[in-house]
């Protein structure tokens, strides 16, 4: 509304790391990560993550600029296995599931 004091809620977006149980990742982006991982879980989501049942979230960073998230989103697709594997060990070194509630 404009000209309104009123306070708006700023959306946050989710750059996410899935894996699957023989270890295949997928990075993908959102804005509601609770039920795009739900999604995933039952395999509503056609395509690459249905194929090879990638659906455990064992990584996410959180941004408020949807340009910078599409941004890493982009920058972490690019990067070999290894140092997507030594970022996610960082902040989840056994590359247990997250729980997202």
């Amino acid at each position: 509304m404009e000209g309104s004091n009123k306070s708006v809620a700023r959306k946050q977006y989710y750059v996410y790391i899935l894996r699957s149980l023989s270890g295949v990742f997928y990075i993908g982006i959102t804005y509601d990560l609770v039920r795009r991982i739900y999604e995933h879980k039952q395999g509503f989501v056609d395509g690459f993550t249905k194929k090879y049942k990638v659906n455990i979230l064992i990584y996410y960073e959180v941004y408020g600029d949807p340009w910078a998230a599409i941004a890493r989103e982009k920058q972490l697709k690019n990067w070999n296995r290894k140092k997507k594997i030594a970022l996610i060990t960082k902040a989840n070194p056994k590359f247990e599931e997250l729980v997202i509630t």
